[in-house]
């Protein structure tokens, strides 16, 4: 690590600089920072004394309550909707190791009916449990919302923004867009969308954005504007598949798709070889994640850096337990197209009627 990896972040001052910034300049971890403020083993006598003249000459202000992170419970509730989604369990991997590494421990609540949200909210199981909560892409209505504030803990938002609670996110309409405009880079004109929608009813932000990003390219670049290349399917592991074989009994299909995400694509891409289709010299698929198998399918993606969400959700949490104000409340990470080999230009001598006629021999 070099000398200028230490150094803050431009028009950081008194009062701005979080556990994550002393942690940056001193060369250690999050936890470590942790521990070396509460006096806890484990820490060296050189790394301890790093760390305090660190926190020193960054000014970072330790509050009477840091050398315990404020509250008695020690524990972080992390409640989400599904465990079975690769964005969300890597969500939870990451927040709940960062959190151990500090010596808090994590609850989970899994509420991914409306029952179940209705019951959590209306009971709040979590009151006088725990010292912070964090909601990872929760959707909830404007009752459920006002009652967060009965807690009387910590509210951080993962993955989504709600109201004026501390939170981490990304620009899903930019990410809708940014997979449109790489197609149409391409040479790409008839493009669709696969999305999908939760089986209890939940509208999901992403989801939604997801779709507002697909329909602003669509409009910005003068691409055919056909409902019918949206195709909207209910969520699970075969949704990409069925959402694929909507769009393939079209009259024309498209000659490339946008999936809401990666495991997504992933089911599009299967469908598309049991139908003797090529990826992506019949169809290019793109799909939103930075999912472990894009690599292994070369799936070109947008990667959102899950891991980066959840670090930075993580540092919010202990950054409010140890009593300081946050610089920035609400954190927009960046993402990144990751070009694979599942996208490509449209085949030029194959015309659109050939395309349609291959489609239909293989079903």
């Amino acid at each position: 690590m070099t000398e200028e990896d230490h150094e803050p972040a431009a028009g950081t001052h008194a009062g701005q600089v979080n556990m994550a910034d002393v942690a940056r300049r001193a060369g250690v971890s999050i936890a470590t920072v942790s521990r070396a403020l509460r006096g806890l083993p484990g820490v060296s006598p050189r790394t301890r004394s790093r760390v305090l003249s660190t926190v020193e000459e960054l000014d970072y202000v330790v509050s009477p309550a840091a050398s315990s992170l404020r509250g008695a419970t020690r524990r972080v509730a992390v409640v989400l909707p599904r465990l079975d989604s690769w964005f969300a369990s890597t969500m939870l991997a990451t927040i709940e190791s960062t959190l151990r590494q500090a010596d808090l421990d994590v609850l989970v609540y899994q509420v991914g009916t409306e029952e179940k949200r209705t019951h959590f909210f209306r009971d709040l199981p979590t009151r006088r449990k725990v010292d912070a909560v964090v909601l990872v892409t929760l959707p909830i209505g404007g009752e459920e919302e006002a009652r967060l504030d009965l807690m009387g803990v910590q509210v951080v938002i993962a993955g989504t923004r709600l109201r004026d609670f501390p939170s981490v996110s990304v620009d899903d309409v930019a990410i809708g867009y940014g997979a449109v405009r790489h197609l149409v880079d391409l040479g790409h004109r008839r493009i669709g969308m696969i999305r999908t929608f939760d089986t209890d009813g939940a509208q999901w932000a992403s989801e939604l954005n997801r779709l507002t990003g697909y329909l602003n390219a669509v409009a910005a670049h003068d691409l055919p504007d056909d409902p019918a290349l949206v195709a909207t399917v209910p969520y699970g592991i075969d949704a990409g598949a069925e959402g694929m074989r909507q769009l393939l009994a079209l009259p024309e299909p498209p000659t490339a798709v946008f999936c809401y995400s990666d495991d997504i694509a992933v089911a599009a891409m299967t469908a598309l070889s049991q139908r003797g289709l090529r990826v992506p010299e019949d169809i290019s698929v793109i799909g939103v994640d930075g999912h472990a198998l894009g690599e292994l399918f070369r799936l070109t993606t947008i990667d959102q850096h899950v891991t980066d969400q959840a670090r930075t959700a993580s540092t919010m949490v202990l950054d409010l337990l140890a009593g300081h104000s946050l610089a920035d409340s609400r954190v927009t990470l960046p993402t990144h197209l990751v070009e694979r080999g599942s996208t490509g230009p449209p085949a030029p001598s194959r015309t659109r009627e050939q395309r349609a006629g291959r489609t239909r021999s293989a079903q």
